[in-house]
């Protein structure tokens, strides 16, 4: 792997605040042009490079679009627009269509004045980091253009939703179906605001459907995955079976039961892993986080599975997953990574496979988390002065090393600096909140405060 640092990418693409650089016009007809020219080099010979643009609901999609779709003509590239489209959906398209890459305009579950650019290779994965070390070598150089006759072309997938609908429902099995299910289904506004539904609905459940009424602003606001107390009060006026929860680009499932309970990306994560195990088609172990409740580690490893933890984010997930030969993974967050059914994380198709499993074990989500007991998490923030590191504080290491002798395997504590803030975040997780508290206590005390 190229060791250099990307200046733009980060774990999810470019993201940034629109208005404010990179999210700009300007650099983004750059960015099209600059991976154009990159992609275009792994086109066959003779071959017209054609790339897929899908985008989530945010105002901005308009403005980036054009943006994007002009520095790809000018690199010569052809385009396919296919609307809001959910970013798994962009990544099943890609390879569906055979195109070079796919390109998603999204901030995923940010609010709306944020966007992002994010891309997949012809194989529907996340774009490995030589190539995006490329096209920011291309971004240094000055932008051209080819000539007239050589000029990309834009054309408009008309079926791109329904395409993206059936491929959902063929990851279900097709010996069951959803029909005596009430189900609340939450698009927090975003990109599954016209796929998730239908998916369900076409599967036999009854759906009532919320955050399906995007306006440009209102994605992610007090709705899907990031705010799901307004589908768990759905839920209980509507009487529902189950609730869904989605974010602003579909990528991340919460899910809620009847009585109004929240079963998060580690829970889920579990039940997956399980019915897997049962059915007999695990393949290898399971990846969480360094974040993955303790609890759902040591349930995973009851069941005599393998269980290995990647840095946060699902990028590191899915590489973590393909080093091992593995194909179950996630994060609390709610990405969660089947990859015997897709290439990358898919809210849609991860509901889907929590409800196989309810419904092959007659059992409701409760009952097949009944050997799991979430750890309560206590994470604190502390501002640290500038300058200091905490790895080299041997006050702090002592007092870590105190408090993990203290909770032996019921507990553990993880220490991590944020990448973009001063900040320090220390997390203690035990079987007793009021002791992982004032574990955390002790340890962000001696931090020197800025």
């Amino acid at each position: 792997m190229n060791a250099m640092k990307k200046q733009y990418f980060g774990t999810d693409g470019i993201r940034g605040e629109v208005g404010k650089f990179p999210i700009v016009p300007d650099f983004i007809t750059r960015l099209g042009y600059a991976a154009g020219k990159v992609l275009a080099k792994g086109s066959k010979s003779g071959e017209r490079c054609k790339v897929l643009i899908g985008k989530d609901t945010r105002v901005s999609g308009y403005l980036l679009e054009a943006a994007l779709e002009a520095g790809f003509a000018a690199a010569g590239v052809d385009v396919m627009l296919c609307g809001p489209m959910p970013t798994p959906g962009v990544a099943y398209l890609t390879k569906a269509l055979r195109l070079s890459a796919g390109v998603v305009i999204s901030a995923s579950h940010n609010p709306y004045q944020d966007n992002g650019i994010k891309f997949f290779s012809a194989n529907g994965d996340k774009l490995s980091d030589d190539i995006e070390l490329d096209i920011e070598a291309e971004l240094e150089k000055t932008m051209s253009c080819v000539n007239s006759d050589e000029l990309g072309k834009a054309f408009r997938l008309d079926d791109a939703a329904g395409r993206y609908i059936e491929f959902c429902k063929s990851t279900f099995p097709g010996d069951l179906d959803l029909r005596g299910l009430k189900l609340v289904v939450d698009c927090a506004n975003g990109a599954a605001y016209h796929t998730a539904p239908h998916v369900f609905h076409e599967l036999g459940a009854e759906v009532i459907s919320i955050g399906v009424n995007p306006d440009g602003r209102n994605i992610n606001d007090g709705c899907g995955a990031t705010a799901p107390a307004a589908l768990i009060a759905k839920v209980k006026t509507e009487n529902a079976d189950l609730g869904i929860a989605l974010d602003g680009d579909a990528d991340r499932l919460q899910m809620v039961d009847a009585s109004g309970r929240l079963f998060n990306g580690d829970e889920l994560l579990y039940v997956l892993a399980k019915d897997r195990l049962d059915k007999g088609s695990l393949q290898g172990g399971v990846v969480g986080t360094l974040m993955t409740n303790l609890a759902v580690e040591n349930a995973i490893k009851e069941l005599g599975i393998g269980f290995e933890r990647s840095k946060v984010g699902d990028r590191y997930v899915l590489e973590l997953l393909k080093e091992k030969g593995w194909l179950i993974g996630g994060e609390g967050s709610g990405h969660l990574l089947c990859l015997d059914q897709h290439s990358t994380g898919d809210g849609t198709i991860a509901a889907l496979q929590v409800l196989a499993a309810m419904s092959q074990n007659k059992k409701s989500l409760a009952q097949l988390l009944e050997e799991v007991s979430i750890y309560p998490q206590v994470l604190l923030n502390v501002k640290f002065k500038p300058g200091y590191d905490w790895t080299t504080d041997e006050a702090l290491k002592k007092q870590i090393a105190k408090v993990e002798s203290d909770l032996k395997n019921t507990g553990r504590v993880l220490i991590r600096t944020s990448g973009t803030e001063p900040l320090v975040r220390v997390m203690v997780e035990t079987k007793d909140a009021q002791v992982a508290m004032n574990a955390a206590k002790s340890i962000a005390v001696l931090v020197p405060t800025a």
